[in-house]
């Protein structure tokens, strides 16, 4: 900090810029300090255990992930930020996920990529406290770099880890987004809230894979939203069937969340439902091109993944729909696809089909 402040003025500034977050389309604003001790003992033995999986990039900068000063030196605190994504009037995720014939995606993606909504946002929030205060150090984070994001934001007083392992606000639930920002000002920190989970396994109980094999503790390599986001290769094949129709990332354990319950539809237009991906019939994606899906991602963070494992979670989700011609039909038109990957779940998708009773009634 370029001027010298005293207690009275750094709390001042603290509610100020809690202030400033909201009239920029944050929910809640928090300070944490860089203490991560416990969070970085039990990340290095997630690490140990290989449950990370291929996402190579959560062992690939040492203990920067949870040493603040190390990844910016001069980092002394971190303002925490959260935005609330649940789109409204999307369709009721329990309908979609029970008709087979649509496919399923993560609520979190159905609106513009958050990583570009909350970056430009925390970035005017800290330009806005350099005009105020005078050039300090600092750094905007949104999921884009080697940052334990709900560890600090659970010291912040956002909320809490649930045993899911997402961050929980008993006022409204886990449906938001985290971003921060790395400043050198000695702000006064926020109580954190403590764990309000009790002796509830909801999240446990209903995981389709069973990929959170103990209270906090997440097996990304069982997950369903790294089977059909971070993974590059094919699904292995004891996973396929429990997927389901979902094709891009897995909401099961929010939506089963007791909290959850509290939570409220999004005011921010950003997130809006695009191009219908709330209900999507699985037939029609199937059909997109490459030009088709970059068109109708565009903006969007679905475009991450690409056409190719765009194309093989879709042939996973119709190879666990009821039998019908239409479903083989389509199915048989991507037999030829240039990609392997492409090929190998058609293939695998083609035999579920053939191993089902005929549905006549189409989908």
């Amino acid at each position: 900090m370029t001027v010298a402040a005293d207690d009275a003025q750094l709390a001042e500034l603290a509610a100020t810029i809690k202030t400033w977050g909201r009239e920029l389309g944050f929910q809640q604003v928090g300070i944490a300090d860089i203490d991560l001790s416990t969070h970085e003992a039990r990340l290095l033995d997630w690490l140990a255990g290989g449950f990370h999986g291929e996402m190579d990039y959560m062992a690939r900068h040492g203990l920067k992930r949870g040493r603040p000063a190390e990844l910016l030196p001069g980092t002394v605190r971190v303002i925490a930020a959260r935005m609330d994504y649940l789109p409204p009037a999307a369709a009721a995720s329990w309908s979609v996920l029970n008709q087979p014939e649509l496919g399923y995606v993560s609520r979190y993606a159905l609106g513009r990529d958050y990583h570009k909504v909350l970056r430009q946002r925390l970035q005017r929030l800290a330009e806005r406290i350099a005009a105020a205060i005078g050039p300090f150090g600092y750094r905007v984070f949104t999921d884009s770099a080697p940052v334990l994001e709900k560890a600090l934001a659970e010291k912040a007083g956002l909320g809490w880890i649930g045993k899911h392992s997402n961050l929980l606000d008993r006022r409204i639930g886990s449906w938001f987004f985290l971003g921060e920002i790395y400043v050198d000002l000695p702000l006064p920190t926020d109580r954190p809230t403590g764990a309000h989970c009790g002796r509830c396994t909801a999240c446990l109980d209903i995981c389709p894979t069973q990929a959170i094999v103990a209270p906090y503790r997440v097996d990304a390599r069982r997950c369903i939203s790294y089977h059909t986001i971070e993974l590059r290769g094919p699904i292995p094949p004891e996973f396929r069937r429990a997927i389901g129709n979902r094709i891009y990332g897995c909401d099961d354990c929010q939506l089963v969340c007791p909290w959850n319950r509290f939570a409220q539809p999004s005011g921010e237009p950003d997130f809006r439902i695009r191009h219908g991906l709330d209900a999507p019939r699985l037939i029609e994606l199937f059909g997109w091109d490459e030009a088709k899906f970059l068109r109708r991602t565009e903006g969007s963070a679905i475009r991450r993944i690409g056409h190719e494992r765009w194309l093989r979670n879709i042939a996973v989700a119709l190879g666990n729909a009821p039998r019908s011609v239409a479903v083989v039909t389509t199915l048989q038109g991507r037999m030829a696809h240039p990609s392997a990957l492409v090929r190998e779940h058609v293939a695998w998708a083609l035999t579920e089909q053939a191993s089902k009773s005929v549905d006549t009634s189409g989908l």
